[in-house]
């Protein structure tokens, strides 16, 4: 049996595939959510998050901040 030849598939980057910007976003996010919140939350528990929930915490914290600066 042959080996399938590679000329048929597309090997360039996929729709499911992250840009460098994309990881540099995510890493600023999850790098002020930890400054920001005094070390309440760590790096492994906010990359796992799911996307809804990390946005739901970001804005709650937002607004914890915004209600501090007020004061």
């Amino acid at each position: 049996m042959e080996t399938p030849s590679k000329l048929g598939f597309n090997l360039d980057q996929t729709f499911f595939g992250y840009d460098t910007t994309h990881s540099i976003h995510v890493h600023e996010l999850i790098f002020d959510m930890i400054w920001y919140s005094d070390g309440r939350y760590d790096w492994d528990t906010l990359y796992h998050m799911p996307i809804y929930l990390r946005n739901f915490y970001l804005k709650k914290l937002n607004q914890k901040i915004e209600e501090r600066n007020t004061k």
